[in-house]
């Protein structure tokens, strides 16, 4: 019988227990205070919305020198009965040391048996794996940049937020996207959308910096990857980072508290060849009206 919802957030609250107890010092193993507990809120009545996601990082030391490498962990709800989220990061790696190191990662835990707890085994395979590439001499590393380049990938974000109002907000998600030469969009409103494309390690690194350190009501909904041997510019949807609002109904009797009008975003992402996305953000399928 497939696994439900239920159980797999039971088992991933079961594997932060034992992650926990393997990483007592502070700074170890960093957590949302409210993560734990809102799952298990959940837990007690099943029948309200899911909670979100479980992420939390755990700080390694790796090899003699014990040089700081950290792994970034984002659990979907069916985990682990599909896969997670891993990154791993450390200032020690150059960027494509890094990329190398995680594509290996990716590779070694889709190899393992699904439904299987895996995060523990990820750490083990971090702090066995990562050596090499933090003492990987010069002309091996020219050599992995030049593959490495053979091929870009262009990688696509798909953000979900309860709301996006605030402007200091907006003015961090923008200059963000600009710095890191991001294209997509930032729906303002209630619920708030926003899509980056570009590098893979450019987005992700925008989405490590708009979430921290207190956005909670906030997740990465889907992710695209398109592999080309050309310049990943061709792949864009988008040609610049753009500012959506839709406003359906007036302020609805409060200040900043106006809903988006979801037909106009509808027609926005059928425009953009993405109106399949609308689906997946909102969980049902999206209809144009007949106007």
């Amino acid at each position: 019988m497939a696994a439900t919802v239920r159980e797999c957030l039971e088992l991933q609250l079961l594997e932060v227990e034992m992650l926990l107890s393997m990483f007592p010092k502070r700074g170890e193993f960093s957590l949302d205070a409210d993560a734990v507990p809102s799952i298990q809120r959940y837990l007690r009545n099943a029948g309200g919305a899911l909670p979100p996601q479980l992420e939390y990082r755990i700080a390694l030391d790796v090899g003699e020198a014990k040089a700081k490498v950290e792994l970034q962990v984002l659990l979907p709800h069916m985990y682990p009965q599909v896969a997670p989220q891993l990154f791993a990061r450390s200032d020690a790696l150059h960027r494509q040391q890094q990329l190398q190191l995680n594509t290996r990662l990716t590779s070694h835990i889709s190899s393992l048996d699904p439904g299987d707890l895996c995060v523990c085994e990820a750490v083990q395979w971090v702090k066995d794996n990562t050596l090499p590439f933090l003492e990987d001499c010069q002309a091996s590393s020219e050599r992995a940049a030049k593959a490495v380049r053979a091929k870009e990938m262009l990688h696509r974000m798909w953000i979900y937020s309860h709301h996006i109002y605030r402007q200091e907000l907006r003015k961090k998600i923008f200059d963000c996207a600009k710095k890191l030469n991001l294209t997509g969009f930032c729906l303002t409103g209630k619920p708030g959308v926003i899509c980056v494309e570009g590098l893979q390690e450019n987005c992700e690194e925008f989405w490590r910096v708009i979430r921290y350190p207190n956005w909670k009501h906030i997740s990465c909904k889907h992710v695209e990857n398109i592999e080309t041997e050309g310049s990943i510019d061709n792949l864009r949807l988008f040609h610049s980072f753009e500012d959506l609002q839709f406003q359906a109904h007036g302020d609805y009797g409060l200040r900043n508290d106006y809903h988006m009008d979801l037909g106009q975003f509808l027609e926005f992402l059928k425009q953009h060849q993405s109106g399949h996305i609308f689906q997946i953000l909102f969980g049902v399928e999206g209809k144009l009206s007949d106007n």
